[in-house]
């Protein structure tokens, strides 16, 4: 009889959990999805909170066939004072790290800030190093300009990324 009661008692503990779980996922099924609300294009060039807002915002909304939930944000500022300088090329260095490294499938890459022309020069530049295929199944969204954006798509070809745009507005 008392070998019985151990595997009695964790059958029984077993079921309380498993039924709690079974709870939780109810109600979180019957919650409906979050709305997104939209994020105006910032004004202001200089006002780096509003813009990575704004950058927060597009990506959000761009997340379809990304299976993590947390993408590679990179807010390029611009302008060409020192500190913008001093900034880019940090930034560079530090996304030349993970091009070499490789990102894995289902991930994104996302790139935006308030001069189209400088974020498109940077991405090209820093994925000059991306091994052929290398980046295949990896989503890189790039918030710009059409033009600009065109000139990244030609450019990532090589590495199998799936290169989406994002017009600024």
């Amino acid at each position: 009889m008392r070998k019985l009661l151990l595997p009695l008692a964790v059958a029984v503990a077993s079921t309380f959990v498993l039924s709690a779980c079974d709870k939780a996922a109810e109600t979180t099924t019957q919650t409906a999805a979050p709305v997104v609300e939209t994020v105006p294009l910032p004004s202001d060039p200089a006002d780096t909170s509003a813009w990575k807002k704004y950058l927060a915002n597009v990506v959000t909304n761009n997340m379809q066939g990304v299976t993590t939930t947390r993408p590679y944000m990179y807010y390029i500022p611009g302008g060409e004072d020192d500190k913008a300088l001093e900034d880019r090329s940090n930034q560079l260095e530090n996304v030349r790290g993970v091009v070499g490294r490789g990102v894995l499938p289902g991930n994104m890459m996302a790139f935006g800030g308030p001069d189209s022309k400088i974020t498109a020069d940077f991405v090209i530049e820093a994925f000059q190093s991306a091994q052929s295929g290398s980046f295949k199944d990896v989503v890189v969204l790039v918030i710009g300009t059409p033009e600009d954006t065109t000139r990244v798509k030609e450019a990532l070809a090589a590495s199998g990324a799936n290169v989406r745009t994002a017009e600024l507005k």
